[in-house]
């Protein structure tokens, strides 16, 4: 149902988007999210925009350098990514969360998705 893409390879300091694109009727009514896992560690949350594009919500890692939104008519999620650095190299994933609530303990929470994208890998050279 989740489609992500847009990664690739990028030098420090520069910028990618990532898109996720969804199939389906009711993408307009989920919260979407991107997470990240990097080699050897946990996936982590990057950030997430509720239903309406109205609430977001970023890891302080990422604050100030990337920007989520919601084409809710086209089914996609994008996350904007400025002045990457080395450490957000990683596997980027998006998900969706069916329930609609926009508060950051459902939205800030992977337990909290239904559903997955195959993920796109973001590589950051120094």
């Amino acid at each position: 149902q989740l489609q992500a893409f847009g990664g690739g390879l990028v030098q420090a300091g520069g910028f990618l988007r990532l898109s996720c694109a969804a199939s389906g009727r009711t993408f307009s009514r989920h919260g979407m999210g991107w997470f990240r896992q990097a080699p050897g560690k946990e996936r982590e949350f990057v950030s997430a925009i509720s239903r309406g594009g109205g609430t977001t919500y970023y890891a302080d890692s990422v604050k100030g350098r990337f920007t989520i939104s919601r084409d809710n008519a086209k089914n996609m999620v994008y996350l904007q990514m400025h002045g990457l650095e080395p450490e957000d190299t990683a596997v980027y994933y998006c998900a969706g969360e069916v329930s609609g609530a926009s508060r950051y303990a459902t939205l800030g929470a992977q337990s909290q998705y239904d559903y997955w994208g195959q993920g796109t890998q973001v590589t950051v050279s120094s």
